[in-house]
């Protein structure tokens, strides 16, 4: 049920009793947001709790089936991003989206160029001198003239941040904006939000990283399952009493302790190189292991995952799965050898983001389904998907919803369930945590455990620390595409894990495996 407080005076940004439905299936139920100018308001829920929609609805992507928004407590009616666009409302979506091919400056400007002033020709010069301002205001360095293709994740969103300001924003929309960013790179994001809201914009933050959260917050709004529980000062709250207010739950055990007999080895890689991202990588990974992979951004730690899977040719080194030699070329190949991976860029290389999310979840597994090879057993592929979905908290009632109408959370835990439904060997797992709320974190640790308890090999891939740390038997760490450090569980060192993957040469190799 929804809790009515009363509305402050002078509030930028009310949104009052929004609902909204898909198909017939409820998303939204009287939900309520206030925001006031200057101030960085974030919007916390589960993954289906709302967030992605009501910010749709916020930004012109969607209209709401009832309810009221005031901008300055005048009625606001968005019938498209356009329209949102003129009432100073930004939004900055998780998977960037930018025109690769043209500049800097044309991507802040495009479909608004500056134009000479007596003929309708785009003034260049003036575009760049525009842009080359804007980047002076928020202290960045970024050349109008570069190539958006050319930059970074983290410069990319800088742009984006620059566009909406360009826009005269009054209100930006951030939705996880550093889920592919280094902590240098949030910690310089983290500026340049305070600079906005020392201007007086009001920033909407959505994220499910917690220290993040409590550092830039002054408020926080938790949603669940579609409904409005309550706003609060980010100072009033504590990381125990946020999540249990955002599952209605307290989760007593995030990293749930399970060790089990660590087998025969699985996988061992010896001497892997692929020139210019990789050389002489040797490891083994035993069953029952979870070994993990540590390193700053560009250390090639996904480079040798999706070499070891196929995607890429090694130029050399050997791969061997329970002691015999193997040719991984492609990725059905790596698949047939009992192989599984999730990969860190999902909407790239996880998904077919135009199917269902059953066509997803059932497309590597498809033959185990198959009656006489050919003929496919609907009634049997429906209900594996259900019995998955409930695992990883996936309503089995959306089992026909396309992939890409999902949240970012939510398409990752549709590629879990793709590979767990295969029942790999061998599983590795490439940021599998990024964009998943701290419920399903757990979920996703609780599975892991779970498969190493029954003798998979995992190989993890985080650039979470206390992730690394918890779940792992062993952490390798990279260092521009060599091995810097090895650590077994034992002698874990937060400190010296990270002084290797930032090439320190006093860091000695700790490995005490018998």
């Amino acid at each position: 049920m929804t809790t009515r407080q009363s509305i402050p005076n002078g509030d930028l940004l009310r949104m009052e009793n929004i609902f909204k439905s898909f198909s017939g299936v409820p998303v939204l139920r009287a939900v309520r947001l206030v925001v006031a100018s200057g101030e960085v308001h974030s919007l916390m829920g589960e993954n289906g709790a709302g967030k992605s929609t009501l910010m749709k609805i916020l930004s012109g992507l969607y209209r709401p089936d009832d309810g009221s928004i005031y901008i300055h407590g005048t009625p606001a009616h968005f019938r498209s991003p356009r329209d949102a666009l003129h009432q100073g409302i930004c939004m900055i979506h998780q998977e960037l989206n930018p025109v690769r091919a043209m500049t800097v400056a044309e991507n802040i400007f495009l479909g608004r160029e500056p134009c000479h002033r007596f003929m309708n020709v785009v003034n260049v010069g003036k575009q760049r001198e525009l842009t080359r301002k804007l980047f002076g205001e928020m202290g960045m360095s970024i050349h109008p003239n570069t190539k958006m293709g050319d930059l970074s994740v983290a410069e990319m969103q800088m742009v984006e941040i620059i566009k909406a300001i360009s826009n005269r924003s009054k209100i930006i929309i951030m939705d996880e904006p550093t889920s592919a960013i280094t902590n240098r790179e949030a910690g310089k994001l983290f500026e340049i939000i305070r600079n906005l809201k020392s201007q007086g914009i009001a920033i909407i933050y959505i994220s499910h990283k917690m220290d993040e959260v409590f550092c830039i917050s002054d408020r926080i709004t938790i949603l669940r399952d579609g409904q409005y529980i309550g706003s609060h000062p980010a100072r009033q709250l504590d990381q125990d009493t946020l999540v249990k207010l955002m599952v209605g739950r307290e989760i007593k055990e995030l990293f749930p302790k399970v060790n089990p007999d660590k087998k025969d080895v699985a996988l061992e890689v010896k001497d892997f190189t692929r020139r210019g991202k990789f050389q002489n990588i040797s490891f083994q990974v035993r069953k029952g292991e979870v070994l993990g992979f540590a390193g700053l951004v560009g250390a090639g730690r996904s480079e040798i995952m999706e070499t070891l899977f196929g995607m890429w040719r090694a130029d050399a080194g050997t791969v061997e799965i329970d002691g015999r030699e193997v040719q991984l070329q492609s990725p059905s190949d790596a698949i047939r050898q009992g192989m599984a991976l999730v990969t860190e860029n999902r909407q790239l290389t996880g998904l077919n983001l135009k199917a269902s999310i059953k066509f997803n979840v059932t497309l590597p597994g498809l033959r185990k389904f198959c009656r006489f090879g050919w003929i496919l057993q609907l009634q049997k592929e429906a209900g594996a998907v259900d019995v998955l979905c409930a695992k990883l908290r996936l309503p089995p009632r959306n089992r026909n919803q396309l992939v890409n109408e999902l949240s970012g959370g939510t398409q990752q835990k549709v590629v879990l369930a793709k590979w767990l439904l295969n029942d790999p060997r061998i599983i590795i797992l490439d940021e599998p945590t990024r964009g998943i709320d701290i419920g399903a974190k757990a979920e996703v640790y609780r599975i892991i455990g779970e498969l190493a308890q029954h003798g998979n090999a995992i190989i993890l891939v985080s650039s979470e620390m206390p992730e690394l740390l918890a779940l792992c038997d062993r952490i390798i760490v990279l260092y521009h595409g060599q091995i810097s450090g090895e650590f077994d569980r034992n002698v874990f060192d937060q400190e010296r894990i990270i002084k290797a993957a930032m090439g320190n040469a006093d860091t000695a190799t700790e490995n005490h495996n018998n």
